[in-house]
């Protein structure tokens, strides 16, 4: 895949070289509406490359293909809109509503093949919306035509993902165009290594994979660290389930990764890099090899970068299949070729590392603030947030509310904020909690969610940051079954190698399954917060450290659901099948028979016309007679 204007794909021998490229990608020459289609994996699935083929086509044919240009940009965040496509248009390309205003950004969502051209004549020739097409807002069912318009995006902050929605991946001359590598050239033409490490450290940055450690002191550490061999990683390996921040800022953005790793590289002084991307995840893959010979073509990799004496490479990885290998030393021993297991920390990656060598390990979002930080100025970073947590954070928000997609949000905003005004609300109305931090996040109660999100708060309700999973869960959700569940998942994603979390994950679960079917005992609640805090304690990783973080939060703040299900032999939530039973409402009943139709054991029999009986022994709890009936004549307790 070449780039848009291959003629300009010459070695940049110093800093000039890179403005005057920049320039000439920059002038009045090209003022063309640009039709910007979401190509991310989620848009994908949704189809949107066929949408991009009728775009050509249909272009083609009413002979405006080199009229208007069409981005196939990364994710937009709002994937559940998905296919979606934005009209951006110059002042005097200007599109008017139904009502008269004009507007320079329109956007479609769930666009179809057969709308294209349509949406085509409509938008660019006749300069009106197609307003039956445009995004409607749930809460009001009012249309909205601006991308920056609609609530999930007007209530963000978005600087790490700004770019994502207006850049081809695949073109390095895009990135640059939009001020890509200016900041390492500021760092190589103008600055130390112990300046950069200064200013990173002054921002305030704090890793985003999880930890939250601070990004300067890490830095600080591996460059004084002793040995000439040092190396840079980013850490793509991506895992919780619901999360693709990493993934969709790497598919959509990979220059500003790859020019983060490439400064950090310069101030720590190492000259070999990788970037550890998990499997599951072919286009970032893609597109961050098709990123680095890109970057390599034109001098911004390799040797001497930009006439500098500063040399770099860096080569992508396929992670090893392992949650626990998003784990920094189980990811270098991944990277060794090793089986992925984490080792003790007393022995930090900073001094001994990769191969026993000094080594930095980032993750995707934290590399990607690095040029901001650098073109901004440290200040600009620090001023935003909280005390002890600065900048944005990318955020996965899904479960029950009703706009999910990726959000970026500035540090300190409260989470009722991100489920409310960016998220929609639910639709039941009633949040129950909120999970935060993937698997070994808590679970936060409802009355607590006018907290501020950043690092320390999180910890002190017992969740976590993690890598920005955010899971909205209402009053049909059961507490239990959603530790329970968790507890599973990180019970088969354990590396087994240490026994704190071997036995206690095991442990743990085998308690939730018995509590879960009704054969729970009080005494098992006690057990549960033992474990979990020995765990805590004792635990090799991270993994096992934070894995009992869902078990001990929602006994914290839900022990009351736990109650119900050992005492009284109830789900509150209806979501465990063996402490539920269904009843019919004889009232309500007018005798379709539609529920003993569906009934997959026949434990709903009767008559047409007549309320049908329920045999409570061959019933086996499934929900299809509850779900196919239009009366409600058929209730779960």
């Amino acid at each position: 895949m070449e780039p848009r204007n291959e003629a300009t794909m010459q070695v940049l021998t110093n800093v000039a070289d890179l403005d005057a490229l920049r320039a000439s990608l920059t002038g009045p020459q090209d003022d063309r509406p640009v039709v910007a289609l979401c190509a991310g994996t989620g848009c994908r699935a949704s189809g949107c490359m066929k949408v991009a083929e009728q775009f050509e086509k249909d272009l083609d044919d009413m002979g405006l293909t080199d009229k208007v240009r069409v981005v196939h940009t990364g994710c937009h965040g709002f994937c559940e809109q998905g296919p979606l496509v934005v009209f951006r248009l110059g002042k005097d390309q200007a599109v008017a509503d139904a009502d008269g205003n004009e507007h320079t950004n329109v956007f479609y969502p769930h666009v179809k093949p057969t709308r294209v051209r349509k949406l085509i004549e409509a938008t660019i020739e006749q300069r009106h919306t197609v307003d039956q097409w445009l995004y409607r807002e749930p809460k009001h069912n009012e249309s909205v035509v601006a991308e920056q318009d609609i609530p999930f995006y007007k209530h963000q902050h978005r600087l790490v993902f700004d770019l994502n929605g207006q850049i081809d991946p695949t073109d390095i001359h895009d990135y640059i165009a939009k001020g890509g590598y200016q900041a390492l050239a500021k760092v190589l033409g103008e600055q130390d290594p112990e300046g950069v490490i200064d200013q990173v450290t002054k921002s305030g940055l704090r890793g985003r994979g999880g930890g939250g450690f601070p990004t300067g002191k890490k830095w600080a550490e591996c460059r004084s660290a002793p040995g000439s061999l040092k190396y840079v990683m980013c850490n793509a390996d991506e895992g919780d389930p619901g999360a693709f921040m990493d993934r969709s800022v790497l598919e959509g953005n990979p220059h500003q990764v790859i020019e983060g790793m490439i400064i950090g590289s310069f101030a720590i002084d190492a000259h070999e890099g990788y970037i550890y991307v998990r499997d599951e995840y072919p286009l970032a893959v893609l597109h961050a090899t098709i990123a680095l010979e890109q970057a390599e073509k034109l001098g911004l990799l390799g040797d001497h970068i930009l006439g500098s004496g500063h040399s770099f490479r860096i080569k992508v990885v396929r992670g090893g299949g392992a949650f626990v290998c998003g784990e920094s030393t189980a990811l270098m021993a991944s990277l060794e070729g090793k089986m992925g297991e984490p080792r003790a920390k007393y022995v930090h990656t900073a001094r001994e590392g990769l191969w026993g060598q000094p080594s930095n390990l980032n993750n995707v979002e934290t590399w990607a603030n690095i040029p901001l930080i650098i073109n901004q100025g440290w200040e600009a970073f620090a001023d935003l947030g909280t005390e002890g947590s600065k900048g944005t954070k990318i955020f996965s928000l899904v479960g029950k509310v009703q706009s999910t997609g990726l959000v970026e949000i500035p540090m300190g905003m409260s989470l009722r904020e991100i489920v409310e005004d960016i998220g929609g609300g639910v639709a039941t109305g009633t949040v129950k909690a909120v999970q935060t931090g993937g698997p070994s996040g808590g679970c936060i109660p409802e009355p607590l969610l006018d907290m501020p999100v950043d690092f320390d708060e999180l910890t002190r309700v017992g969740s976590m940051m993690g890598s920005g999973g955010l899971i909205v869960m209402d009053r049909t959700t059961c507490m239990v079954d959603v530790a329970r569940y968790f507890v599973e998942f990180l019970k088969g994603e354990s590396c087994g190698k240490c026994v704190p979390c071997r036995s206690g994950l095991g442990l743990m679960h085998e308690i939730l399954e018995r509590i879960c079917h009704g054969e729970g005992k009080l005494e098992d609640l006690d057990t549960l917060e033992e474990v979990g805090q020995w765990m805590s304690k004792t635990s090799l990783c991270a993994l096992g450290t934070s894995a009992p973080n869902p078990v001990l939060s929602t006994l914290k703040y839900f022990r009351n659901e736990y109650e119900a299900h050992i005492t009284e032999h109830r789900c509150p939530a209806g979501v465990c099948q063996a402490l539920i039973t269904y009843r019919v409402v004889a009232e309500n009943c007018t005798g379709c028979g539609l529920c003993v139709r569906v009934c997959p054991t026949q434990a709903l029999k009767g008559a047409p016309k007549e309320v049908p009986t329920l045999d409570p022994d061959t019933c086996i709890r499934c929900g299809a007679c509850m779900e196919a009936c239009r009366f409600d004549a058929i209730v779960r307790e």
